[in-house]
């Protein structure tokens, strides 16, 4: 039987002034779609240990995540949701609900009340009772009510194929609201990835939604541990020149957050990795366009005049981050269909073979004509460096000095399946047909997604949260 929907008018979860002066922490268990799934059983055991209030976040939508997931739902009305859920949560779950961790994440990706339903499906597989769940919603803009507004802020940008998703990046506010209500675990498609964090915070501390400053520290300490070990290491490890220890086994981060908005990033003890004063700067600037204005729908936060210090092995306190208004819009991405990619590879090895792999390269140039848009890239040589031609290669050495190793790889774009997969076929045939020494052939064929992103009034954009309830229970 599923659990009962708590009194509204119940107590709610701790905060507000009554525990103003009890730190919140948060622990990150992912940082994408696909990420560890091992990667939450030391946070948790962190959190436990500490014996504090405190939340498990999971971060797993990307741009094109979420239009993955649209798609996948149009094929199966339950999927749509983080597929590795049940993996990511089977290790903690049980642990996470008698300690009282909530759980915070977006992983509802564009089917919410098919995840809630997985970890309900979890629970009783693991023999634990079913946690309060709540699920958020709105960000989906998908549908007639939404269409001419989308449409008129996209303007000329707007996808003439069929759309596939689109969704607001909205904000935190019923995140906390659900915390507050006593919800365990809260579910979110296309919220700020900063939100998974301060709503948390936010309800835990009873901050107000238009104190700016203390929005802002919650939103950034959000950023810090949305990329989960990138902050820990993992992004920041070179060899010989910013060196990480144990990088195989990096911990995840796991933010204190103080009433005043003030955090400290840590990560657990015996995990590897490594948290200091550049690996906390890396992060704080990733993909941020303007330091002293980072827009995201809670707040502005300006970290210009923001200060990092090193408080302890792997721990790093950021303070000084300021707030402005929230922005009057709200970030929208529109995905679309764009055809068909076809990948294929091969390699040559040994003498010339930088020189066998420029004959391929015209061979197949000359076998599909000017068909589409074609990509050739030497991997190794020419391929994360090179212009999307690889014109510049003709001015490599072609003598001893030249690559021995070779890894040749085309993509093509065309607008149907069929159409692309003559580029696999003509890839294959080089086996035999030349240049000499060809080996190791891998061809892929997929559907392409086109990304259009817009702004639309906040007003637009109607968020709200419910409680999950199992199929068939009454209201």
């Amino acid at each position: 039987m599923a659990h009962p929907i708590p009194d509204l008018t119940s107590p709610r979860w701790p905060g507000g002034p009554a525990s103003a002066a009890t730190p919140l922490l948060v622990g990150c268990g992912a940082g994408f779609s696909g990420d560890r799934t091992d990667a939450a059983r030391p946070v948790v055991d962190a959190l436990m240990a500490a014996g504090q209030p405190a939340v498990l976040i999971f971060e797993t939508l990307a741009e094109r995540t979420l239009a993955l997931a649209q798609l996948a739902r149009e094929r199966d009305p339950q999927a749509g949701y983080e597929p590795l859920l049940a993996d990511l949560l089977r290790p903690v779950l049980a642990d996470c609900l008698a300690h009282g961790i909530r759980i915070v994440s977006n992983f509802g990706a564009a089917n919410p009340e098919g995840a809630a339903a997985c970890i309900a499906a979890l629970a009783r597989e693991l023999g634990i009772r079913v946690p309060r769940m709540a699920l958020v919603l709105g960000d989906d803009l998908m549908g007639a009510a939404h269409a001419q507004a989308l449409q008129a802020a996209c303007g000329a940008d707007w996808p003439t194929a069929r759309v596939v998703s689109a969704n607001a990046y909205i904000g935190a506010q019923q995140i906390a609201q659900a915390l507050q209500q006593d919800a365990e675990i809260v579910i979110a498609g296309r919220v700020a990835d900063p939100a998974l964090v301060l709503g948390p915070a936010a309800a835990w501390h009873g901050w107000a939604w238009d104190d700016w400053d203390l929005l802002a520290r919650g939103t950034m300490a959000g950023h810090l541990l949305e990329c989960g070990s990138q902050v820990s290491g993992g992004y920041f490890a070179d060899p010989g020149y910013k060196d990480v220890p144990d990088l195989a086994h990096v911990g995840f981060p796991i933010a204190r957050i103080e009433a005043d908005g003030r955090c400290t990033i840590s990560k657990p003890e015996n995990t590897g990795g490594l948290i200091n004063a550049q690996t906390v700067k890396e992060q704080l600037l990733y993909e941020v366009h303007d330091p002293a204005a980072y827009l995201t729908p809670d707040v502005v936060a300006d970290i210009s005049q923001a200060s990092v210090t090193e408080v302890g092995p792997n721990q790093v306190c950021l303070d000084g981050v300021r707030g402005h208004a929230r922005p009057s819009h709200l970030k929208v991405n529109v995905c679309s269909e764009r055809g068909w990619l076809a990948e294929a590879e091969i390699s040559y090895a040994g003498a010339h073979a930088l020189a066998r792999a420029q004959l391929a390269r015209q061979i197949i140039a000359t076998r599909l004509g000017a068909q589409g848009r074609l990509r050739c890239d030497f991997i190794g040589v020419a391929s994360v460096l090179g212009d999307d031609d690889s014109q510049w290669l003709a001015q490599l050495p072609s003598d001893s000095s030249a690559p021995r190793d070779v890894r040749v790889r085309w993509a093509w774009e065309q607008p149907t399946a069929r159409a692309a997969e003559v580029l696999l076929r003509e890839v294959n045939a080089l086996y035999t047909c030349g240049p000499g020494g060809g080996g190791g052939v891998r061809t892929q064929l997929r559907s392409r997604l086109s990304t259009v992103s817009c702004l639309i009034a906040r007003d637009l954009v109607a968020c709200g949260w419910r409680w999950w309830r199992a199929a068939g229970e009454c209201a």
